[in-house]
């Protein structure tokens, strides 16, 4: 699996490369915005890693562009910027993770293989979640081969959180997934949808981030019982 990683401090992005590279990943190092941007066309990788705090550009404009021209790769975000609104202006331009400086190695290397696992996850119809099972193909859930009966939304909600597990979405990504940008929201309309569909899936199965959003783990136990 190749990975590129967006990094200009050249002592980290070494150590980095030596840690990947021992893990069996090929990686691709670009020093500021505007080499990664070209990295992402040539190298073709299959996960991005990028600092924030690049020497042409923001990590959030390399992140913009990419996104706009429809590279859908995973992203996790390193930096030391670690406030709140760092990490919502991250997830909202994009990405996938976010983990800041300084970090453990080890934590840093169990975050990719999430990310490359949730490679195989995407691509497949069928998403099996420790109880529940999403079946794209016929827009149904199950939860131990029992119909769930879902709304529209509500679906949707799942269906979003479902495919990027182990992945925080904020309430505005959510938004995006299900509402055009004419029709008007009242402050917890999410919320709601959320509450309503937590009541028909097991316990605990969608965690709430406290002022981000919100996810499910994908590491589940398959004998959760239904509230």
């Amino acid at each position: 699996m190749k990975i590129l990683l967006i990094e200009d401090d050249s002592m980290l992005a070494q150590a980095l490369s030596k840690a990947m590279a021992n893990e069996g990943f090929r990686v691709c190092v670009a020093p500021d915005g505007k080499s990664g941007i070209n990295q992402a066309y040539e190298f073709d990788p299959e996960i991005l890693i990028l600092d924030l705090g690049l020497p042409d550009m923001e990590g959030i404009k390399v992140l913009e562009r990419l996104r706009q021209d429809n590279i859908n790769i995973p992203v996790l975000i390193l930096t030391a910027r670690d406030t709140v609104y760092d990490k919502v202006s991250a997830l909202d331009s994009g990405a996938d993770d976010y983990l800041a400086k300084p970090f453990d190695m080890l934590e840093l290397l169990a975050r990719i293989r999430v990310l490359a696992r949730r490679l195989g996850t995407a691509a497949k119809n069928v998403v099996t979640i420790g109880s529940v099972t999403l079946d794209m193909a016929a827009n149904m859930a199950n939860i131990n081969d029992q119909r769930i009966i879902l709304t529209r939304k509500e679906y949707l909600i799942l269906q979003a959180l479902m495919q990027n597990a182990d992945r925080v979405l904020t309430k505005e990504m959510i938004e995006r997934k299900l509402y055009d940008w004419s029709e008007e929201l009242s402050s917890n309309t999410i919320e709601v949808h959320v509450s309503n569909l937590r009541k028909k899936l097991p316990n605990d199965f969608i965690k709430t981030i406290r002022g981000v959003g919100y996810t499910i783990e994908m590491n589940q136990a398959a004998d959760l019982t239904k509230q």
